[in-house]
């Protein structure tokens, strides 16, 4: 390193610190980057990588872009799921003696990027903090643009306890980034395997003293913790550390960032992290895109706001039926008045992101046209009060009496900001002309000055007979007088020469300096005093700024349930009735999703009634792709609709709430854990079991075919006994294994369905209706032959099955023998299969008398082979 250049130590010493970033270092104009920032930097964004002499001889690898759209490159970094160090020049180049002073003044990660790019998108970006002590997890997260910070706590036993509830609280939260404390619990090679499973980051910070967390609280939030109920050391932990992370370079106090709001998990349906991919909630299973989820059915929002909120309403579900029945009565108002579901959306549409705009005008991050942006939408807010008092409604205009119409701050905005603001807010052409006195005089002496030009280049050239004088102006040279060179005869002698070209000369005078002065004085002051009353107002609205959360609070609920509204109109869905008494009762309940995917004419709604004691286990039995798979999935959903106070689609519906639901669904694997599907299975199965409550759905799907027959049946049959007699939870059970039917005659709240089929000269028919009764027939090869497996394999198949029943199963050994004896003696029949179904396909219609008779002799020559 003693080589090395005092730039390039300048940057070792710094990324020494940073060693986890990639290093923005501010070079001029640019932002480069250096050794294996820079090949890694070139890769990923697609940029030249070159070389720079660092000393001694040596060259090293160097990239860059221009500091004016680095923003761009920053966030595809980010998004790649780098951290970027911002290392800022902190005094003027031209001013400085030797090496120019630079440090880091933002770090920008996953989880705490606020440019455009990712506020646009609708979606939260959470930074999360998981604490650990020496009994609980302690949970927190934030968008940083919407400022408000979400904690809990939850208890463990072991360590199995603690991976499942952060997988959970992952799979729910959805974070882009988290940040862990240092504990014993938790090891590398578990947050590792966490990071990868749930593609983000990772950060490891230093663990916070208790003393030290109530003091980052009350320095950052201006709460007094000693005076609050959430003294618990582990949630005090978690919300002290991702302040502290948040607060990294950020010296002034964030404005909008100053509540906390404590979540208790036992409030809210809990639904696992493997139920959440499962059932489809918030992203396609096979895709990982919204559409093809129960979000992307209900979601008909209008507003980045509520978009996020219904995302929130499927993370969270309520549990207390009075706040189920509140939001009900909303959706069920706005459903029952068309007029007012159009007017809505008509004004909701162009409302703008006030959270996200509130957040960016905190980090000082905010331009013109974000405060354009807010007095356009704030202008919507009188037209959503009349429209909700129009109603007519006791209970729309209450809520239209609590929302604030911000009218001090739109004739704010509305008096000072220019209706087309320019990117920038340092370089004037911001503030109207008349909001400002002072402003309006500067900007008058600069209309002075620009007169006092006009004059001057007129009488320069009557004076001296210089008809194409021309004053120009530059940004390196200012203004000058430029004369061709045909004309430098009548220069006069108080004219000072600048710079020579090829075709003329350019000069200055006393007076055009001075002229010049009262310009570009004027500009600066302009732009300073443009910048001044600019903050000023930004300052102004912070003061306001729970005015302005709750007014977009209240309009991001009603954009949800307008949304809701809409979806229940066009859909045709109904109000469910909600009770606590266990019963869920559905008449023609259909599955959202997939009725939206192949129409609804096409969709078999089915019934559902569990819960009444003698039916809480139902196992289902029928071939697959008969529809099993879709009706459990639906039921789940449909719970969950009635628990953020949606309605569903159904004939009608009385669905009791539910404390959690589980799913074991499809087959997977775990090749990082070293579990296989079956291991997995019974992981999951096991959770189940130890976690579920008697209030609990369960959706089980093929429990037990994981492994052997005997060993599948064996388990499949405990956990059903297990359910019936400890558990009691409403539970649906479908099943290949037909003997576990038979519980049914055992357990006195078993009972069987099935799902029905026809079957039509040997073929069969999927009605895709769940009735009562049980089926005794798997259908597997008649399914693998609608899959297109061929005739002949499915024959044998079935030449095989009957064998396999002939026999008697005492002697499963001599019937595999027989199996593999008559396989060989088959062959022959096999070929003859073959060659009559080739014979079926021939469509003597469309043959020319020489194609049939060249085909006749091919079926010849195979004839005589078998």
């Amino acid at each position: 390193m003693n080589n090395y250049t005092p730039m390039i130590k300048q940057y070792l010493e710094i990324k020494e610190k940073n060693r986890d970033s990639i290093l923005f270092f501010r070079l001029g104009d640019f932002y480069e980057m250096f050794f294996e920032d820079a090949i890694i930097a070139s890769k990923e964004l697609e940029i030249v990588l070159t070389q720079r002499d660092c000393g001694g001889g040596e060259k090293c690898p160097m990239c860059g872009v221009p500091y004016h759209v680095s923003d761009v490159y920053i966030s595809k970094l980010v998004a790649k799921g780098y951290k970027v160090a911002i290392c800022e020049q902190l005094e003027d180049p031209r001013k400085a003696k030797g090496l120019v002073k630079r440090d880091i003044i933002r770090i920008v990660t996953p989880g705490t990027i606020i440019d455009d790019s990712v506020s646009e998108k609708g979606d939260n970006n959470y930074l999360m903090s998981i604490y650990i002590d020496e009994k609980n997890i302690g949970i927190s997260y934030c968008d940083v643009l919407e400022g408000i910070i979400n904690f809990t706590k939850l208890r463990f036993s072991n360590i199995n306890d603690v991976r499942k509830n952060i997988e959970n609280e992952i799979s729910r939260i959805n974070p882009s980034e988290i940040v862990i404390n240092e504990n014993k619990i938790i090891h590398n090679e578990i947050i590792e395997n966490l990071s990868a499973s749930n593609n983000l980051l990772f950060t490891i910070v230093d663990k916070l003293s208790i003393e030290d967390s109530i003091a980052i609280i009350q320095k950052k939030l201006n709460i007094d913790v000693e005076k609050t109920d959430y003294k618990e050391k582990s949630y005090i932990g978690a919300i002290a550390s991702i302040l502290n992370y948040i607060y990294i370079y950020q010296e002034e106090r964030l404005q909008h960032l100053n509540n906390i709001n404590f979540y208790e998990v036992d409030k809210f349906l809990n639904i696992d992290s493997h139920t959440i991919v499962n059932l489809e909630i918030q992203k396609n299973l096979f895709t990982g895109n919204k559409k093809g989820s129960l979000f992307d059915v209900l979601n008909k929002t209008n507003t980045s706001m509520g978009s996020r909120l219904l995302h929130n309403f499927l993370e969270m579900p309520l549990m207390e039926k009075n706040k189920i029945l509140e939001r009900q009565l909303i959706v069920e108002k706005i459903f029952e008045n068309k007029k007012l579901q159009e007017l809505l959306t008509s004004s909701l549409k162009d409302i703008y992101d006030l959270d996200r705009i509130i957040g960016k005008l905190s980090y000082g991050r905010a331009n013109g046209r974000d405060l354009i942006a807010l007095k356009l939408s704030i202008e919507k807010i009188p037209t959503i009060i009349k429209d909700l008092k129009d109603a007519n409604d006791t209970i729309l205009v209450k809520l239209a009496k609590d929302i604030d119409s911000l009218e001090d701050i739109y004739k704010l905005i509305n008096e000072s900001i220019v209706d087309e603001p320019p990117l920038t807010i340092t370089e004037g052409n911001l503030i109207k002309i008349g909001f400002n006195s002072e402003l309006d005089n500067i900007r008058n002496n600069k209309v002075i000055g620009k007169q006092k030009l006009i004059e001057y280049e007129k009488n320069e050239k009557e004076k001296n007979s210089i008809k194409n004088l021309k004053i120009v102006f530059n940004k390196k040279l200012g203004y000058f007088i430029d004369v061709t060179k045909g004309n430098l005869k009548n220069v006069p002698d108080y004219y000072i020469r600048k710079q020579t070209l090829t075709n003329s000369e350019r000069f200055t005078t006393e007076e055009l300096e001075n002229i010049q002065n009262l310009i570009l004085s004027s500009e600066n002051e302009i732009f300073d005093k443009e910048y001044e009353i600019f903050n000023n107002i930004r300052d102004i609205i912070l003061q306001n700024v729970e005015r302005v959360k709750d007014t977009s609070n209240i309009l991001s609920y009603l954009d949800v349930f307008n949304s809701l509204a809409k979806v229940a109109y066009s859909n045709d869905y109904v109000k469910p009735t909600i009770n606590n008494i266990g019963i869920i009762d559905i008449v023609g309940g259909r599955h959202p999703v997939v009725e939206q995917s192949i129409g609804r004419s096409n969709f078999i709604s089915n019934n559902v009634n569990i819960g009444s004691g003698f039916n809480n286990i139902q196992i289902i039995t029928g071939p697959n792709m008969s529809g099993k798979s879709t009706y459990l999935r639906q039921v789940a959903i449909l719970v969950i609709m009635a628990q953020i106070g949606s309605f569903v689609p159904a004939n009608s519906a009385n669905i009791s709430i539910v404390d959690k639901i589980f799913t074991r669904i499809g087959a997977s694997d775990n090749l990082y854990k070293g579990e296989s599907t079956f291991m997995v299975e019974m992981n999951e199965v096991s959770n189940i079991i130890t976690n579920a409550t008697k209030d609990s759905l369960l959706i089980l799907d093929e429990v037990g075919r994981g492994t052997s027959t005997f060993d599948g049946l064996s388990i499949a049959w405990a956990i059903i006994e297990h359910i019936s007699t400890k558990i009691k939870a409403k539970t649906l059970f479908a099943t290949h294994y037909h003997e576990l039917t038979e519980l049914e005659n055992k357990l006195d709240n078993v009972i069987n369905l099935q799902v029905q089929i026809e079957e039509y000269k040997n073929e069969i028919i999927f009605l895709r209706k769940i009735i009562k009764g049980k089926t005794d027939k798997s259908y597997g090869i008649e399914v693998a032959r609608l899959a297109g497996l061929p005739k002949s394999l499915t024959d044998r198949a079935k030449t095989i099955l009957k064998n396999i029943e002939s026999k008697n199963e005492d002697s499963n050994l001599n019937i595999f023998e027989n199996i593999i004896e008559e396989a060989q003696m088959d062959i022959e029949d096999v070929k003859r299969d073959e060659f009559i179904e080739s014979l079926t396909k021939v469509d003597i219609n469309s043959l020319s008398p020489i194609e049939a008779l060249t085909l006749l002799d091919e079926f010849i020559e195979k004839a005589k082979d078998l």
